[in-house]
Formats: structure tokens, C-alpha cells, sequence
């Protein structure tokens, strides 16, 4: 089994990354597709909008949105398998916009990989 990473879209790409896959519904600002060097955008295992706005990304919000984006994530196991097949051959790279680089869901997405593989 590969590396799971977790990263910033914004930061520059490095061979270590392996897959690329961007995990947010929403593109994020002020960068262009060129610049991301994605292999793979996963919109639809990013939080459903409603948990998303929910969340705003509000520090003591993340156990309980961490809960519900998990709830939402049983129900989206053919991606996990998708990211689980890729770990066994490359690294792969989870790919957020937030800012907070503890208190997003790349982490949760992350941790549930790692926790039910």
C-alpha cells in the first residue's frame, strides 16, 4: 500500500504527490485547471452542499460535520474503492481549498480511508 496525502491545491505539485484528485465540489478560486496539475476531480465525494454551508468551515463545528460528512461517505463507497485501487499502485494526493490545514473535510476524507481500508 502507497501514500495517502493530503495537500492544498495551492501548493506546487511534486513527485511524491502520485494521483492528484481534488475533493471539493467547488473549484477553487484563483487558480487555473492548467495550474493544478489534477489527475482526477472528485466533486461528488466532497460534503453535500447543504453540510458544506453548514460547516463554514467553523473550528467548533468539525466533530459533529465530521460525523455527518462520515454518514455521507457509507453512502459513497465506489469512489473510496476507486482511491483504495489507486493506494495500491501510487501514492495518492487528496486536494482541498480550505485554508485551515486541520479543519476540512481532506482530513476526515483521509482518516476514513486510512481507518476502513
Amino acid at each position: 500500500m502507497k501514500k495517502l496525502h493530503v495537500k492544498r491545491v495551492y501548493e506546487a505539485a511534486s513527485p511524491d504527490d502520485g494521483i492528484r484528485i481534488l475533493v471539493d465540489r467547488l473549484w477553487p478560486r484563483g487558480i487555473k485547471k492548467s495550474d493544478a496539475h489534477l489527475d482526477y476531480w472528485f466533486k461528488e465525494i466532497a460534503p453535500s452542499p447543504e453540510l458544506r454551508k453548514w460547516f463554514g468551515h467553523i473550528p467548533e463545528r468539525f466533530e459533529e460535520f465530521s460525523k455527518k460528512y462520515i454518514c455521507e461517505l457509507e453512502n459513497n463507497k465506489t469512489l473510496i474503492e476507486q482511491i483504495k485501487d489507486m493506494l495500491k499502485k501510487k501514492n495518492v494526493t487528496l486536494l482541498y481549498a480550505a485554508k485551515d490545514h486541520e479543519v476540512n473535510q481532506a482530513i476526515v476524507l483521509k482518516n476514513y480511508i486510512e481507518k476502513y481500508n
